[in-house]
């Protein structure tokens, strides 16, 4: 039986965890506040405390860092996390699989975006990624840990919240035949990563013997914004709608708002295609993405179940 150390109880997080428990493992979750997972041991603690985190890690086999914190300080909240999680993995001898995203490429990065891309981040929360990721490849090829980092695009699946683009700021109002407002254009191709997806991705990477390198999350091919609204309406029956937020706007209210500052730092992933390849991951992890229809069915699914309990708490 292998034991894992979850840092991190968002939805990846705790998605991983149930992954895990599901075929027999044993399984600790760490957050700040102790969220309970079914099956999971829980412990509160702060993620970029080295001995905590070491001292959780002792006897697994597996540390993944997931954790999601808050996006406009990325720059002084992902380095001691990055730090903390080197340190433990070194220290109990714990594999480290660190959950991360596609920033570190940069803007101007050639398309598609391989596990092989050299990195040019441009953006602040980027160049924290790339930092971050440079860390822990150091520490690897020194001997000191055996870690792996897995990127997806921005992802979407039931349960995904309001901290991605491809949210409930996105379903919720498509699904229930209103406006989203989006940030960039609607009309270039994304590469978007399904949930469950990316949970199977950081599974079967801590199960690979490959250590010391990056695997993207297979992922459904590209599509528009506006062409994912129209295939919910297709299956809803509704008139959801996309329109953009000005850029004028949005530049005019990150001078005041730290968050939307560091929003439109990467805007300019949905201005040009953005688009992600992951054959290398396919082909050495054996895994598959699922198919749009599937994936928009389930989570289409979800968020029409939560806006119906929504309305009915309201009554």
């Amino acid at each position: 039986m292998s034991e894992s150390l979850v840092v991190g109880a968002g939805a990846i997080g705790s998605g991983v965890a149930r992954e895990l428990i599901a075929r027999g493992d044993r399984v600790t979750v760490a957050s700040r506040s102790a969220t309970a997972v079914d099956g999971a041991t829980a412990v509160a603690l702060d993620a970029s405390d080295a001995a905590a985190i070491a001292a959780a890690a002792a006897g697994h086999d597996t540390i993944f860092l997931t954790p999601n914190p808050t996006y406009h300080k990325w720059p002084e909240l992902w380095p001691p996390l990055y730090r903390a999680a080197i340190e433990a993995a070194s220290r109990s001898g714990a594999r480290l699989i660190v959950m991360s995203n596609l920033y570190a490429y940069g803007e101007g990065a050639s398309m598609p975006m391989t596990e092989s891309s050299p990195l040019h981040a441009t953006a602040p929360n980027g160049k924290a990624r790339q930092q971050g990721w440079e860390l822990v490849k150091a520490a690897h090829d020194r001997g000191e840990i055996r870690a792996v980092e897995v990127r997806a695009s921005d992802y979407f699946g039931p349960g995904v919240g309001g901290t991605s683009q491809m949210g409930s700021m996105f379903f919720e109002p498509v699904v229930a035949g209103k406006t989203a407002r989006v940030v960039g254009s609607a009309t270039q191709p994304h590469t978007f990563s399904y949930l469950p997806d990316i949970v199977r991705t950081l599974v079967a990477a801590a199960d690979s013997e490959h250590v010391g390198r990056v695997w993207h999350v297979p992922s459904p091919e590209p599509l528009t914004r506006l062409q994912l609204a129209e295939q919910v309406n297709a299956l809803t029956g509704r008139q959801g709608k996309v329109r953009r937020y000005p850029a004028w706007e949005m530049t005019a209210l990150g001078v005041f708002v730290p968050f939307l500052k560091a929003v439109n730092s990467v805007a300019y992933q949905f201005d040009k295609p953005f688009v992600m390849d992951s054959t290398e991951t396919e082909q050495l992890l054996g895994l598959t993405s699922t198919p749009w229809d599937d994936a928009l069915a389930a989570t289409v699914d979800w968020y029409q179940s939560r806006v119906a309990h929504t309305a009915k708490a309201h009554h």
